[in-house]
């Protein structure tokens, strides 16, 4: 088995901790692993494009681990249409 890089650890990091923490708050689970999957496909190259997801996914695991915490936001290109709740 080849060895992961420090960036894949730290996502599969997040990746487990966000699950962890969405065990909680019904509805987050299927979430968080459809936000992973649209993701998988970038390139493991494109490290600051990793990074930043990174970072946007330490401020959800921040808020999801706050008791008030009901839902979770979704950031879309400009001119795309809301999600549908």
């Amino acid at each position: 088995m080849v060895p992961r890089s420090r960036l894949q650890q730290q996502v599969l990091s997040l990746y487990r901790e966000l699950l962890r923490a969405g065990r909680e708050k019904p509805g987050f689970a299927g979430r968080i692993r459809e936000e992973f999957r649209r993701h998988a496909a970038i390139p493991p190259r494109d490290a600051l494009r990793i990074e930043f997801l990174l970072r946007r996914g330490r401020r959800q695991l921040q808020q999801l681990r706050a008791a008030h915490t009901k839902r979770l936001g979704a950031f879309g290109r400009p001119g795309s249409a809301p999600e549908q709740p």
